[in-house]
């Protein structure tokens, strides 16, 4: 299992969508983010009428026995607001504001992203046949104050940091499925549910329920002594029980070494094939949903110093966006333009002929 391949795949579907071009809180596309892998409180789907979901449900299936365990991890982001204070020098008060500029440094009010883990380890699939494993996880809410000074030590403004509580439950469950006469799978269920108390909901704002929510939530299943089944690509005795897993806002995909493993499946809220990879040419997370590495990092070049200023102001990850693309040299721009590669075969795809002559995604 490479856990360094899966954590990068994993961390990519974490982030997509985090931030968007043109990486400035100022910028319209960018004041509704976060619409992959919502899990909002259930009172607020429920004002929704369901097109905000406070449920997912993953379904898979996996070749093993009784000594066999697998280990579940449900991952999301936990939003923080950031707001800035600026000091009135008349009342000396604090009060907020959209941004403000200390000696040259810009900063502003944002959403910042926390990572989260919840865990449930070494579930054997013998005692998941008689009983439902249940973890409630809560991370509490905080708040954080960081003074802001300018170059003469005089406090002129603060930053604070809120963060809402966040509540959740995992299930876990399963069954065996009889193949034929000597073959037996398991089917995994895992649901994960947004249990987070939120009162008045139906008056409440997407904002205020992502505070929240479980942002870009997915689902990781290591196997132990056991393999897990391709749902795309399933070998034909498996057809019939893949077409028995139901799916709810997600999409399970193994991860790992192409065609070499199957003891890792990533629940992803995007849609995704079997062994994603990021691709070689790029030279770091970029972050914008349906990213063009190419395209993006030529629109950075061409931003002006003031929406630099603006950028680097928004988030740490977009600072480094910034630095790396300035630092980028000819070569590396010139390696994400026109790489071309053989797609991927799915089904009867053709001849060996056909095979070699097909031209891949231009990435």
């Amino acid at each position: 299992m490479n856990l360094d391949l899966i954590k990068t795949i994993a961390d990519a579907v974490l982030y997509e969508g985090y931030m968007l071009y043109p990486y400035r809180a100022s910028a319209v596309k960018n004041r509704q983010r976060f619409n992959f892998g919502v899990l909002t409180p259930e009172s607020y789907s429920e004002a929704q009428r369901g097109t905000e979901k406070w449920q997912m449900q993953t379904e898979c299936l996996i070749e093993g026995n009784e000594n066999s365990e697998i280990d579940l991890k449900v991952r999301f982001l936990h939003l923080t607001e950031r707001v800035i204070y600026r000091m009135d020098e008349e009342s000396g008060k604090f009060q907020a504001v959209d941004s403000m500029n200390v000696d040259g440094k810009f900063f502003q009010s944002w959403q910042e992203a926390f990572e989260r883990e919840a865990e449930i380890s070494a579930i054997k699939l013998s005692e998941l046949k008689d009983d439902t494993k249940i973890l409630n996880f809560t991370f509490p809410a905080n708040e954080d104050t960081e003074e802001l000074k300018n170059k003469e030590g005089e406090i002129v403004g603060k930053i604070v940091r809120m963060q809402e509580e966040v509540k959740g439950k995992i299930e876990v469950s399963s069954s065996k499925i009889q193949i034929n006469d000597k073959q037996t799978v398991y089917k995994i269920t895992a649901k994960v549910f947004n249990t987070t108390p939120f009162e008045n909901a139906e008056q409440k704002s997407r904002d205020e329920a992502l505070a929240h929510s479980l942002v870009s939530a997915h689902t990781a299943l290591f196997a132990k002594n056991g393999k897990f089944v391709s749902l795309l690509e399933p070998a034909d005795e498996f057809v019939e029980a893949v077409e028995t897993c139901e799916n709810i806002g997600t999409y399970p995909i193994l991860v790992g070494e192409n065609g070499d493993e199957r003891d890792c499946i990533l629940s992803s809220p995007i849609i995704l094939y079997d062994y994603p990879e990021i691709a070689p040419e790029s030279q770091g997370d970029l972050f914008d949903s349906a990213e063009i590495d190419e395209i993006l990092t030529l629109r950075i070049m061409t931003m002006t110093d003031e929406e630099k200023r603006e950028m680097v102001g928004v988030d740490e990850r977009s600072k480094q966006i910034l630095e790396r693309t300035e630092n980028m040299t000819a070569e590396q721009l010139m390696r994400m333009h026109g790489v071309l590669r053989r797609p991927r075969a799915f089904g009867n795809f053709g001849n060996e002929e056909d095979k070699s002559s097909a031209v891949g995604e231009t990435k």
